[in-house]
């Protein structure tokens, strides 16, 4: 989609970091805007903001791990705009812990969020974008923790690459109907965003039981804090990069350019058949 003036786009995950970058990008290539977050009240002073501004906006609040709210969205989508071109399923938390220490709680709330969430969101916008026939996109955003697999974020890690698969057969799919839809997935580093602190937005059912951490797990998350907030690129260059990947119709968005080592010796451990190697360990001269 080269003009995207007037187009409808619907983000999710857009009252902070990378969702709300992508939302004011795309406002100020004239689009409007559905915007849907699990945390009402920012949702409701971005609106506010956008609205202020002049840009044709609506926000609802959307659980995106419930089918119910993102087809309610989908409804508020058409009822107010008529249409959707640009979909970016956003919404994500990331917790992290060693694969046996995530609860039944943990894999839960980070499987309803980062791969439910982006499943409903196909099921209910993609037939939509089918039927209007027109020129569309859909970016889900995924994580280079989705071409990776790295100790201590085994449940996120399960999470992405379940949306780099789920996406690259979406292209496929579309591609075997002539559908005049563009795919792409978004895979970043470190960007320093709120994400480091989504478990704030963790549902009151899906909580663990409150124990004393571990010194081990007390680091492991400091680390992994220092690590998010030292990130170079910013959710506003993560925009752009986005916007231009929408206009020239690529699928793979990789915003960090170093990874790409990191990923090619993961494909090579698997062509040659030899067990993973730690990417994000420093390699040694």
């Amino acid at each position: 989609m080269k003009d995207l003036k007037d187009k409808v786009a619907v983000i999710t995950g857009s009252a902070s970091g990378l969702g709300l970058a992508m939302a004011k990008r795309f406002a100020a290539e004239g689009m409007k805007l559905v915007l849907a977050d699990v945390e009402e009240e920012p949702l409701r002073r971005v609106e506010t903001e956008l609205r202020k501004a002049g840009v044709p906006v609506v926000g609802l609040k959307t659980d995106v791990s419930r089918a119910h709210d993102v087809e309610r969205l989908a409804e508020k989508t058409l009822a107010t705009f008529g249409a959707v071109h640009l979909l970016c399923n956003n919404a994500g938390v990331a917790p992290g812990g060693v694969v046996w220490e995530s609860t039944a709680a943990d894999w839960e709330w980070v499987l309803g969020v980062n791969v439910w969430g982006v499943i409903h969101g196909v099921r209910v916008f993609l037939p939509i974008m089918l039927r209007q026939d027109s020129e569309c996109h859909v970016v889900n955003t995924a994580s280079v923790a989705g071409l990776l697999s790295v100790p201590n974020m085994g449940a996120y890690c399960v999470s992405k690459h379940a949306v780099v698969t789920l996406t690259e057969c979406l292209y496929h799919d579309l591609a075997q109907r002539d559908a005049k839809i563009g795919v792409s997935v978004l895979c970043p580093a470190y960007v320093p965003t709120g994400i480091i602190d989504s478990e704030r937005n963790r549902p009151a059912q899906l909580r663990n039981a409150q124990r004393a951490r571990t010194p081990e797990e007390q680091e492991r998350e400091e680390q992994m804090r220092k690590a998010v907030l030292s990130g170079r690129i910013s959710a506003e260059d993560v925009a752009g990069r986005v916007l231009d990947a929408v206009k020239d119709n690529r699928f793979y968005i990789l915003t960090h350019p170093k990874i790409k080592a990191a990923i090619q010796t993961r494909m090579e451990d698997i062509l040659l058949e030899r067990a993973p190697t730690d990417t994000s360990k420093p390699k040694r001269s």
